[in-house]
């Protein structure tokens, strides 16, 4: 397994498959496409990883950042979440809690390996990256149990600093 990207090193670049929701909250379409990371170079992306969708803690952290969206947008940010669920089960999951940020499908867990966060039986270790408008990572949070979840107002100091 990879190395944990550090402070001021590019993170890896990414593709994966992932959808939103937009227009009309739950209700709205959830568009699916596929999500690569350098494509978004010039604006600061929070990738968030979460182990799996609908478990509480989960759910608690990303209708968190989705109902504060606009503390990351404020910011010039994006934020992403990540698990190794498919595509269609974050569609179910977006759509039940009416989660406004686009959610990815790392299935085989290659982009978790990559930022050296894989994890034997739950698949990934909760974590937060705060990369850079370069693909530089600017912040990170790994967690050891992945009980708890960085707030939303961490992760905007930490952007504010991006300025």
């Amino acid at each position: 397994m990879a190395a944990s990207p550090e402070h001021g090193s590019p993170v890896p670049d990414f593709t994966l498959p992932g959808g939103v929701l937009v227009g009309g909250g739950r209700d709205g379409a959830f568009e699916r496409r596929d999500f690569t990371l350098s494509e978004r170079r010039g604006v600061p992306v929070v990738l968030a990883f979460y182990p799996g969708d609908g478990t509480a803690v989960c759910t608690k952290q990303l209708c968190s950042y989705s109902s504060g969206l606009e503390t990351f947008t404020d910011c010039g940010a994006e934020v992403w979440g990540i698990s190794p669920q498919s595509v269609d089960s974050h569609e179910e999951f977006a759509r039940a809690h009416g989660l406004r940020m686009p959610l990815l499908a790392d299935a085989d867990r290659a982009v978790a390996r990559a930022f050296g966060i894989a994890a034997p039986g739950i698949g990934l270790r909760r974590a937060v990256f705060v990369v850079a408008g370069d693909g530089t990572l600017h912040w990170k949070h790994v967690a050891l149990l992945g009980a708890t979840f960085q707030s939303k107002e961490t992760l905007a100091r930490h952007l504010a600093t991006l300025v």
